[in-house]
């Protein structure tokens, strides 16, 4: 019989978006901006000095704006800005909206316009497509879900022991 199990989770790449020093262990966490779970993670991850990687894993039937959210952090991550945008995106999950997104950007002084041409471009959408699709393949049902010493652990709690 054949193992039908998960295919492993890709190790962090040099395109991934990466934090931390690593003099920590090091995770790979698929999230989505408008999940409050996700927030706590990734802000407790921030404050440590684990190296952890983040991937996009925008939930769109429960999470209508994550997709749009995930797409705005690469853009702004193409102006180097991507960290910056991310806290920003999960400092204030309530607004995710088009003008919010443009606000941030002119905050983080961003060109605007090209921020909002990168972020609707066919890379970027196959960036955080590319980001899905391999949490998919490595057997991500929810967010946040983290990866760490091989093995995968979900929900909040876990991914910090």
């Amino acid at each position: 019989m054949s193992d039908l199990g998960s295919a492993p989770v890709p190790p962090i790449a040099p395109d991934d978006h990466v934090r931390g020093d690593g003099s920590g262990v090091q995770r790979i966490v698929y999230a989505d901006y408008e999940c409050p779970y996700c927030a706590v993670l990734c802000q407790r991850l921030a404050a440590g000095r684990e190296r952890w990687a983040f991937r996009h894993f925008p939930v769109k039937s429960k999470h209508p704006r994550a997709w749009a959210a995930a797409c705005a952090a690469e853009a702004a991550g193409l102006q180097g800005r991507f960290w910056e945008m991310h806290d920003a995106l999960f400092a204030d999950q309530g607004r995710l909206e088009d003008p919010h997104l443009w606000a941030r950007a002119a905050a983080l002084g961003l060109d605007v316009d090209r921020f909002d041409a990168d972020r609707r471009s066919d890379a970027v959408a196959a960036r955080v497509r590319r980001d899905f699709e391999s949490g998919i393949r490595a057997g991500v049902v929810t967010t946040p879900t983290a990866f760490g010493h091989g093995t995968v652990q979900a929900g909040t709690e876990a991914t910090l022991t």
